[in-house]
């Protein structure tokens, strides 16, 4: 995996174009931190790759989702409890 400063894609984007196909992929940094992923895309592999980041984006969502109900003591709770939540929300809904 290479990295790839916000400056140095400003200023020779032609030497990064030319890497890329060989890289497979670029990671660009701003400051030391990733902020974007650079991938060569083809007509062909175009709906394939955008399928295959949409997927591990919505499951990195999932997984801070659950950290952050974990955090909040929501791993605790009994089947009870959440089944009257729902049925209260639900109720609630109906009005």
């Amino acid at each position: 995996m290479k990295f790839v400063t916000v400056r140095d894609f400003r200023t020779s984007p032609s030497n990064i174009w030319r890497k890329l196909p060989s890289e497979r992929e670029l990671i660009i940094t701003n400051n030391g931190k990733p902020i974007a992923l650079l991938t060569p895309l083809n007509d062909e592999t175009l709906e394939d790759t955008v399928s295959a980041v949409r997927k591990a984006m919505a499951i990195n969502a999932m997984k801070k989702m659950q950290e952050i109900s974990v955090s909040l003591g929501n791993d605790k709770m009994t089947l009870e409890e959440i089944n009257k939540i729902i049925k209260d929300v639900r109720e609630k809904n109906k009005e």
